[in-house]
């Protein structure tokens, strides 16, 4: 509906309340609709969710429309990222957000900082979902409320070219509500507990669910050792159960990404129930370290299994976890990539090791084998060493070929006695380029950060932590914060306004016209940034 058809409803509608109404403007009530145009997170769920559809079909046609997003952990770091895309980029199409289980362990549990192992409170994740669409609706809201300044503005001057121009941009406004896609980790429990959390996230706005492979009691940061596997049939539980959880909340195209942690995990807690040689019990089992044994071998407690005749004892550890074959990590990446897209999946997640485009295309090509169009979502980690792992790579590639490399040091190539070396240079290139390369070569459709505004965070601190209490004093923050934040066009600098201040002041004016009493006059400090 636009602007002028919300004037039009709103009078009609006061029109007939007879005169009780009158105090009500009708155009303030449009104003006030447009700059809430989400009323739940259903709607926002929804209308992410077909974005994001769009999104894949698109990337389909052309990979060069891959989608990225970086991990917040905070409303107001969400916001101004979009903010900051909005400002430079002119638009946020294909760009996202990603809310990391990783954050929220380490900085909104109220245990305080955990590690990423599901011991942070399972509410938590839904009401960070809740808070970022809070702050990007209150950037809609501040945004057009500018904008309604202007259009007043203009209207006082008698510009009507002016005026109808912003009126077109009100109609054409492109909402900061993007897609959020939300870390569920191993689903905090059984299937049971994975649908009631799922529920939670979509009804806080989530269109898009990312689940992994991993026991919910045992689960590990992707990054870190000791990981430990379900059955197939287990993790499509929880699977199904986000289904379920979209469907029945009236999100029929939610979009749910299944991660598989099989590269670096090792060990699975439980063996899987087979029916049928072949069958997916079967091939899941079949990558176990066993012994054959004979009858006459078999010791109290021992598991065994019958596989085409044999009795096969598998190597069970003293935590009573059962252990891999060392090398079939990407075997059971593909296979677990092909079952979760055969079983309900739209996205794929394999956790790596590194940042390798021809490794993860690698398992990519075998799983497009099976379903052409598999895409997959890709974690740009900070907890690889970019620096290092790409100028190896560069180091490998450049022995192979036979150039010379005796000027280099393999394992200690992140000195910064390289910086300035052709290496570092090809280095620093194949990692602006990696996302490009990686969508075209290996199926990403979302390359993300998980954690990236953690890092910011702190290095942000620091140097500022490292000037004001030092001999810079408050020219540490001048000069290093908010001269910056003037001349680069910071919308916050006027925090006063971000916060809320002048959307305050506009609805005093519609409650109490000219009796307001407003703060956003000619003695607001504020008004130095203009």
């Amino acid at each position: 509906m636009s602007y002028q058809d919300h004037i039009i409803e709103m009078s009609q509608l006061i029109k007939s309340k007879n005169g009780t109404w009158d105090g009500i403007n009708a155009e303030s009530v449009a104003r006030m609709r447009l700059q809430n145009r989400f009323k739940t997170g259903l709607e926002i769920a929804k209308y992410n969710a077909a974005i994001m559809r769009r999104d894949m079909a698109a990337y389909d046609l052309d990979a060069g429309k891959y989608t990225q997003s970086l991990g917040c952990w905070h409303g107001f770091i969400g916001q101004q990222k979009l903010i900051s895309i909005k400002k430079h980029f002119g638009n946020t199409d294909r760009r996202y957000l990603y809310l990391s289980g990783w954050m929220v362990a380490a900085l909104r549990s109220e245990f305080g900082p955990l590690p990423d192992q599901s011991m942070h409170e399972k509410t938590s994740v839904p009401a960070l979902i809740e808070e970022l669409y809070t702050f990007l609706r209150q950037a809609d809201a501040r945004e057009m409320g500018m904008m309604f300044r202007d259009l007043d503005a203009a209207r006082a001057a008698g510009d009507k070219k002016r005026e109808q121009e912003l009126i077109d941009a009100v109609d054409n406004y492109q909402t900061h509500v993007v897609p959020v896609i939300a870390d569920i980790d191993a689903g905090f429990g059984n299937a049971e507990a994975t649908y009631l959390l799922a529920k939670k996230m979509i009804e806080a706005g989530a269109c898009a669910l990312q689940i992994e492979n991993q026991v919910s009691d045992e689960k590990q940061c992707g990054h870190q050792d000791g990981k430990v596997t379900v059955p197939h049939e287990d993790f499509l539980a929880k699977v199904r159960a986000c289904r379920y959880a979209f469907l029945e909340l009236g999100v029929d195209d939610g979009i749910i990404v299944t991660r598989t942690d099989s590269l670096g995990a090792g060990l699975t807690k439980q063996i899987a129930v087979s029916h049928t040689p072949g069958d997916l019990g079967d091939q899941y089992n079949s990558f176990l370290d066993c012994e054959e044994i004979a009858a006459a071998d078999l010791k109290n407690g021992d598991v065994i299994i019958n596989r085409e005749g044999k009795l096969l004892r598998p190597k069970r550890l003293p935590s009573n976890l059962f252990q891999f074959r060392e090398g079939t990590g990407e075997d059971r990446c593909v296979l677990d990539s092909i079952t979760s897209l055969q079983n309900g999946a739209d996205l794929l997640w394999i956790e790596t090791e590194k940042p390798h485009v021809e490794q993860i295309a690698g398992m990519m090509d075998r799983v497009r084998e099976v379903i052409p169009n598999a895409k997959l979502v890709y974690n740009n980690s900070p907890s690889f060493n970019w620096t290092l792992n790409f100028r190896q790579q560069v180091y490998d590639a450049w022995k192979t070929a036979g150039k010379d490399v005796s000027s280099y040091d393999r394992a200690g190539l992140m000195s910064v006695d390289y910086d300035a070396t052709e290496l570092a240079a090809e280095a620093d290139e194949r990692i602006r380029t990696f996302q490009a390369d990686g969508a075209k070569r290996a199926g990403i459709f979302h390359h993300l950060i998980t954690l990236p505004t953690y890092h910011t965070a702190a290095l942000s601190t620091d140097n500022l932590a490292k000037e004001y209490f030092g001999s810079q004093g408050m020219l540490g923050y001048v000069k290093g914060v908010q001269r910056k934040e003037i001349r680069e066009g910071i919308a916050c600098v006027k925090h006063q306004n971000m916060s809320g201040s002048d959307l305050g002041d506009d609805h005093k004016e519609y409650f109490a016209g000219e009796a307001a009493l407003k703060a956003g006059g000619v003695h607001n400090t504020m008004n130095q940034f203009a």
